[in-house]
């Protein structure tokens, strides 16, 4: 159990956001500072390409709650998350995106939902204000996550703002994925949580940095690291192929015989092709789990931290 006086800690990924830092620190503090005096925030820049970090040194220098880590290059926002939760050292943690459409008012009604005994607290948004092509890619990945997961059934409008108590950042920490995702590994872990409706705002500056590109790659990630139930899917058709083979292979030798003809060949070339196809994407998803082995298998270091501030160097 850590020992630590600090009782809040806030955990925040920053990447385009040079003109966003300044609000969060100022939101986020007069946030805390009405709930306890013992408090950090921990920002954490992801490789941004902007000056984030540099709006991050400058409230380091303000103010010593504010703690920085700058990240070696970008890991990507999960792997930022599990950074600065290594860092922190509240008896709570709360995770936050730095867009500010996550509103830090929210942060006392979130800790006086833990104080009940819980030991996350997940906000769930009312509405989510990104575009329609977003909210609509949003909705089709978690209908088919649901489909595919082993795990409890996530929801769209479950967005990272979260509050972890002490014994669930530990657990989190300790699992070592490669492959990971915030909210995906929380479900993992269990322990007991409640929800909070929240709106979701419009983000004060800036656009998203997930491109369709990455949605795809992080959906991806998602499904294959969760469950290996494609695979057992690919088994599946390919026992129905082999029974609409030997159905098909009995009807055109009961042909032959009882009218002395043989079929077509567009009915076969459609079966090759739709076996080949059937053969090829099994292969695919093999070779993806296969993939993610050979990832977890190097046993590498999840990011690389390249600066911190008003942080002491752990061994």
């Amino acid at each position: 159990m850590n020992n630590s006086t600090v009782e809040i800690s806030v955990v925040s990924p920053v990447y385009g956001a040079e003109g966003i830092v300044d609000k969060l620190v100022e939101a986020i503090q007069a946030e805390l500072s009405q709930i306890t005096p013992n408090y950090e925030i921990i920002l954490v820049e992801d490789g941004s390409p902007d000056n984030s970090w540099r709006k991050i040194e400058e409230n380091c220098l303000r103010n010593p709650l504010v703690k920085g880590v700058k990240l070696s290059r970008n890991f990507g926002q999960h792997f930022a998350i599990t950074a600065g939760l290594q860092e922190a050292s509240g008896n709570y943690v709360v995770v936050m995106d730095c867009d500010l459409q996550d509103d830090p008012k929210y942060i006392r009604e979130l800790y006086k939902k833990i104080q009940e005994g819980y030991d996350i607290v997940y906000t769930i948004k009312k509405t989510r204000e990104h575009s329609f092509f977003k909210n609509m890619t949003a909705a089709i990945f978690f209908r088919i996550f649901n489909y595919l997961s082993e795990n409890q059934a996530a929801s769209r409008a479950v967005g990272s703002f979260s509050m972890l108590s002490r014994k669930v950042v530990d657990a989190f920490l300790s699992i070592k994925d490669t492959h990971r995702h915030y909210l995906m590994i929380l479900r993992v872990l269990g322990f007991s949580y409640t929800e909070v409706i929240i709106e979701h705002r419009k983000r004060p500056e800036g656009k998203s940095s997930y491109t369709f590109s990455k949605l795809i790659k992080h959906a991806l990630n998602g499904i294959t690291s969760q469950s290996d139930k494609l695979l057992r899917i690919s088994v599946s058709l390919g026992f129905f192929i082999c029974l609409v083979a030997i159905l098909l292979a009995g009807y055109l030798v009961f042909n032959y015989f009882a009218n002395g003809a043989l079929a077509g060949y567009t009915s076969l070339a459609m079966l090759v092709l739709l076996s080949t196809g059937l053969i090829l994407m099994s292969i695919g998803i093999a070779g993806i789990y296969i993939g993610k082995i050979f990832d977890q298998s190097k046993n590498r270091p999840l990011y690389f931290v390249d600066k911190k501030l008003n942080l002491t160097w752990k061994k």
